[in-house]
């Protein structure tokens, strides 16, 4: 019960916001009007004192005081005098609203459901998926709209201003060109994930593949104006019927092609299903697969996948290039809220499995995106099976995983996991480097030994790091407190 004021406080304090914001008013009152219905949740608790509240209750009145905090900073963003320069340096802003809206949601299914209030039935309608959707994507699209105009009036502005301030001018120009491309261009979720028909793909030519891996050649191309990364599968297992001491005429090997092409594309639609509900700005986007010389003695299998221009997260890390303070806890915002997505989505417990800086990708802006989970019944039924499985890198095990091998996987495991990905970006090194498998046992689990964070590490941003590295997996955070408390750090560290 100790939160219930502090939610009614911050409510108040947002709807004096809302009606100050100078951008994104539709989207900021869109967020007040879903803090309204969930008020009144709160204030239903608030009335039954007397009644002892289930610990679920009070789980989700915890969050939703940590949410509405960071609801908060993201409203007062635009009502600061330097709202506009932080729009035109920042390519996320709905971004922002979207994963502000999935928290408030996820509150009030946890605190309506609980509860069983009257006003549920009345105050769900704010909250219901489909209308909820049409909402934000109709007032995303205004905002977006006058948005626009008022980045033109901004230019017209500065270029009276040319003669003083022509190199700043210049980089404006450059960012508000980014910004206006951002907000005409089509989103890649807009997309059905789908079997693809071989002309629609265009490869980058020289065709020559910029990943080669024992079992495909990765190349890049576009595909309905996006750039993707083609993965075509150099030697499947179902191109290949067997021989033994059979003979195979070329009618049962036609026959036999066409049976394991299906196969491909059944196993492919319920991978479809699964995907649709992964689908986040900060999960690597899967556009679908595409079968080339399908009735021919050798069909390819091709695997179609957004691009990202960066690479994998550790080659960023192991790159030249300059990283802030404010850029790097972005990547950890980014990183975390793909991690949140796929921990949030399923009923039961849904994990990764084997996290670590190589499976987040970076595309242009730095923005972040979890990978190596995508189609995986779809790449399984195309690889030739084989004796080595992955194994999860000791540096990113935790301590309960390290301590017993028959320890159940989880999503507290797995925020330990996280939490040296964040670890490396906040240091650029690799974990436990030169260490053997015996030596981090004992470090973690013995010596309960955390590696340093760098001394200028922003305080806020070191705690969440620690917090997720913690050896009690009680002590690290759900992934959607984490979204949480970065989207604060980010925004205090971009008043700096």
């Amino acid at each position: 019960m100790d939160f219930v004021d502090p939610i009614l406080s911050l409510a108040s304090e947002i709807y004096q916001l809302v009606e100050n914001v100078k951008a994104n008013k539709k989207r900021c009152r869109r967020v007040s009007q879903r803090v309204k219905a969930l008020e009144e949740l709160v204030w239903s608790i608030k009335q039954r004192e007397t009644r002892k509240i289930s610990s679920d209750v009070e789980k989700a009145l915890q969050e939703l005081c940590i949410t509405l905090a960071s609801a908060q900073e993201l409203i007062r963003k635009y009502t600061a005098a330097t709202w506009m320069e932080r729009i035109i340096n920042s390519g996320s802003h709905g971004d922002e609203f979207n994963s502000v809206n999935e928290r408030l949601n996820d509150a009030f299914q946890i605190l309506s459901g609980s509860l069983q209030v009257e006003q549920g039935n009345i105050l769900y309608k704010v909250f219901e998926l489909t209308s909820r959707e049409k909402e934000d994507e109709v007032d995303g699209r205004d905002d977006d709209a006058e948005l626009k105009k008022t980045l033109e009036t901004y230019m017209k502005d500065q270029q009276e201003k040319i003669d003083k301030m022509l190199k700043d001018f210049e980089l404006v120009k450059i960012n508000v060109v980014k910004v206006m491309e951002m907000l005409n261009k089509p989103s890649a979720t807009d997309e059905a994930i789908r079997m693809i028909k071989p002309e629609e793909i265009k490869y980058e030519y020289p065709k020559k593949p910029f990943m080669t891996t024992a079992t495909s050649e990765v190349y890049k191309g576009q595909y309905h104006g996006f750039k993707v990364a083609i993965k075509r599968y150099t030697d499947p297992v179902n191109t290949s019927p067997r021989t033994d001491t059979t003979t195979v005429t070329d009618s049962s090997c036609c026959d036999w092609l066409a049976l394991q092409v299906r196969e491909v594309r059944s196993v492919f639609q319920k991978d479809v299903e699964t995907m649709r509900r992964f689908e986040s700005p900060n999960i690597l986007r899967m556009f679908g697969i595409c079968v080339q010389d399908e009735e021919g003695p050798e069909p390819q299998f091709l695997i179609i996948m957004e691009y990202c221009e960066k690479g994998s997260l550790r080659q960023v890390l192991d790159s030249s290039s300059r990283l802030s303070w404010t850029r790097k806890a972005s990547m950890c915002l980014g990183a975390a809220q793909g991690l949140y997505r796929l921990h949030q989505t399923e009923k039961k417990s849904k994990v990764h499995g084997c996290i670590n800086s190589s499976k987040f990708l970076v595309a242009e802006g730095y923005i972040v995106k979890l990978g190596g989970f995508e189609l995986a019944k779809t790449e399984t039924s195309l690889k030739k099976a084989s004796k080595d499985k992955e194994i999860r890198s000791v540096c990113y095990s935790s301590p309960q995983m390290l301590d017993n091998i028959n320890h159940i996987y989880s999503k507290e495991c797995e925020m330990y996991s996280f939490g040296i990905v964040l670890w490396e970006i906040a240091t650029r090194k690799k974990p436990f480097d030169g260490c053997s498998s015996k030596d981090i046992y004992q470090k973690v689990c013995k010596e309960k030994f955390m590696e340093p964070l760098p001394d200028d590490c922003p305080e806020p941003l070191a705690s969440l790091i620690n917090a997720c590295r913690a050896s009690d997996s009680f002590q690290r955070p759900s992934a959607g407190v984490l979204v949480d408390k970065l989207r604060s750090v980010v925004a205090q560290l971009e008043e700096q």
